[in-house]
C-alpha cells in the first residue's frame, strides 16, 4: 500500500473516525484506525465495536492495499505537521513509513484481517431527511439521557418513526425531553429504537445545520446514517423505553409564562450557590412575583425575585435548578411557559408559542 495526500484532505476525517477509537481497550487493533485504499478512495474506520465511523477521501496517487495504525499516533503526527504539507505513506513489512519535506516518522501496524466490521444492515428501512432536522431532535433532547443507569435502556436517545413525524425523547428518571420533526416518513407503523449515549454524541459531532439530506438505514440491531463522504453505524440498546407519555402532565392549572432568557439568567445566578451534589432550588410562587431561593450546607443563600404572568393559586415548590437551566437552553422561543399542578407533581416546560419540544421535571423534596 502506498500514498500521497495532503495534510487538509486527510486531517478531518481522521480526526472524525477517531474519535470513536478508544485509548485502552481489550482488543489491541481496537486502538487503530483502518486504511483500505481502493479504486482511488481512501477509506478510513475506527471502531469501538458499538460504534464504528467510515469517512471516505478521493486519493489521485496511490497503491491499493489496506492496514491499521495507531489512531491517536497517526493523527497526532498529522496535527503538527505544517500547513499545505504533503504526506506520503509507504506499508512495509509491518511497518508504515510516513514522509513529509524533511519529518519522518514509523509507526507499527496491525494486519486489516483482524480489524472488526460491523456486519451491513440487511433489508433496512431507510429514511432521507435534513441534517438541520436531525440535528436539531438531538441538540433538545441528548442531555436527558442517563449517564451508566442500570436501567440500560435509559442510556440513550429514543427515536420514533411514525407516518407523519420523527421523536426524539430522552429521560433519566427524573427529567425527561421530547421534541417532534412533523414530516412524512415511508413506514406503515410506529417503530421506535434506542440509539446509545456514545453513538448520540459521535453523530451530533457529524451533523451539520444544512438543508442537504441524510439517509437514515434501520436494521434490526443497527442504525446507519449516511452524509457526504462519511457513514456513520451504532449498535440499537435492546429494550423498551418506558411510556413516556404517562409522564408528561395532562391538565396542569397553574401557569407560569415570563421571558425565557431572563428566568435562565435568574437560575443561572441562584445555581451559584447551590449545593453542588443535589442542586435544589424552591420556587414560590404568588400573584406576578416569582421567588427562586437557593441553600447550601455552608449556610449561604441566594434569592431572585423577577416578575412574570401567573395564572393559579399561590404555592411553593422545589426543582433540581440544573434540570431547569438546561430545559431553557434547549428552547429557543423568546417567551417559556411553565406548568404546574401541585407540589407533588413534575411540572411541563415548554416555548410559550410551540409545543414541537416539551420538558418535564419531577419536583425535589427541600
Amino acid at each position: 500500500m502506498k500514498l500521497t495526500i495532503s495534510r487538509e484532505d486527510l486531517l478531518r476525517p481522521l480526526q472524525i473516525t477517531s474519535s470513536v477509537v478508544e485509548r485502552r481497550h481489550t482488543l489491541p487493533v481496537l486502538s487503530n484506525v483502518l486504511l483500505s485504499l481502493r479504486n482511488g478512495s481512501l477509506n478510513l474506520t475506527g471502531t469501538d465495536l458499538e460504534v464504528e465511523i467510515n469517512a471516505r477521501i478521493p486519493v489521485e496517487d496511490g497503491e491499493e492495499g489496506e492496514i491499521t495504525l495507531p489512531a491517536r499516533k497517526f493523527l497526532d503526527i498529522c496535527k503538527a505537521l505544517p500547513e499545505g504539507a504533503r504526506i506520503e505513506m509507504t506499508v512495509d513489512e509491518g511497518k508504515a513509513l510516513i514522509r513529509s519535506g524533511r519529518s519522518r516518522f514509523s509507526l507499527s501496524t496491525l494486519p486489516a484481517t483482524e480489524f472488526p466490521n460491523i456486519e451491513p444492515i440487511s433489508s433496512p428501512l431507510e429514511i432521507s431527511l435534513a441534517q438541520k432536522d436531525l440535528r436539531n431532535l438531538i441538540d433538545r433532547t441528548q442531555f436527558s439521557m442517563a449517564q451508566q443507569d442500570v436501567r440500560y435502556f435509559l442510556n440513550g436517545l429514543m427515536l420514533e418513526f411514525a407516518p407523519d413525524h420523527l421523536r426524539a425523547v430522552a429521560t433519566d428518571g427524573h427529567r425527561l425531553a421530547k421534541c417532534d420533526a412533523p414530516m412524512s416518513l415511508p413506514v406503515e407503523e410506529t417503530r421506535q429504537i434506542i440509539v446509545p449515549r456514545k453513538g448520540v454524541a459521535e453523530l451530533a459531532r457529524l451533523l451539520d445545520d444544512s438543508d442537504t439530506q441524510v439517509r437514515i438505514s434501520l436494521g434490526e440491531n443497527h442504525i446507519a446514517v449516511d452524509l457526504p463522504d462519511i457513514t456513520f453505524t451504532s449498535k440499537l440498546i435492546d429494550g423498551k423505553f418506558p411510556d413516556y407519555q404517562q409522564v408528561i402532565p395532562q391538565n396542569p392549572d397553574k401557569i407560569l409564562t415570563c421571558p425565557r432568557q431572563d428566568l435562565h439568567n435568574s437560575f443561572t445566578r441562584a445555581s451559584v450557590l447551590s449545593n453542588e451534589k443535589y442542586r435544589g432550588m424552591r420556587l414560590q410562587l404568588d400573584g406576578s412575583q416569582l421567588r427562586a431561593t437557593v441553600h447550601n450546607p455552608e449556610q449561604e443563600e441566594a434569592v431572585e425575585e423577577m416578575e412574570v404572568r401567573y395564572e393559579g393559586e399561590p404555592f411553593e415548590i422545589g426543582f433540581n435548578v440544573s434540570y431547569f437551566i438546561d430545559a431553557l437552553a434547549a428552547i429557543d422561543s423568546d417567551e417559556v411557559t411553565v406548568k404546574f399542578t401541585d407540589a407533588n407533581h413534575s411540572c411541563l416546560v415548554e416555548g410559550a408559542d410551540q409545543s414541537a419540544c416539551q420538558y418535564v421535571i419531577m419536583p425535589m423534596r427541600l
